[in-house]
């Protein structure tokens, strides 16, 4: 099993990914629902933040399933030389496991109020867990994050 990726990295690349992800979904949710204030209460902008929020976690939930499922890797991953790998055996996630990791990180926020708290403890959690540094979306689908470096 190869050496176990820098927490650092691991942000950097989640950074990378929503920024990737963000960016264009934004333009075209902007070009299709128009602006969004996400400090009004109006109901038209909460039909329009509910909106935007949807399209963004399903564009983020696909993406991220279909690059780990094909590769162990997203695009922020590759750029900071880090993968998801099984905890067993250090393979590429299969189909499943791969869906499941991306459908605990991102499918949560779909809860009001709780569903961020959730989130912010799942992202948090490879602060303090022992040994393998897993968030929870990594126990859900037992893989571990592992530098791609060589040693």
């Amino acid at each position: 099993m190869p050496p176990l990726a820098n927490r650092g990295r691991r942000l950097v690349a989640r950074i990378i990914d929503a920024v990737l992800i963000g960016v264009p979904v934004s333009v075209i949710m902007y070009v299709i629902v128009g602006g969004v204030d996400y400090f009004s209460t109006s109901s038209t902008q909460a039909s329009r933040q509910s909106t935007v929020s949807g399209v963004t976690m399903l564009a983020y939930l696909i993406y991220e399933g279909l690059m780990l499922a094909n590769r162990g890797q997203t695009v922020g991953k590759m750029a900071m030389k880090i993968r998801v790998a099984m905890l067993a055996n250090g393979s590429i996630p299969t189909g499943q496991a791969a869906w499941i990791r991306a459908a605990v990180y991102t499918l949560p926020e779909i809860v009001p109020c709780c569903g961020f708290i959730f989130w912010l403890v799942n992202v948090l959690w490879c602060t303090w867990d022992k040994p393998y540094q897993q968030c929870l979306h990594d126990k859900a689908a037992k893989t571990v994050v592992v530098s791609t470096e060589p040693r």
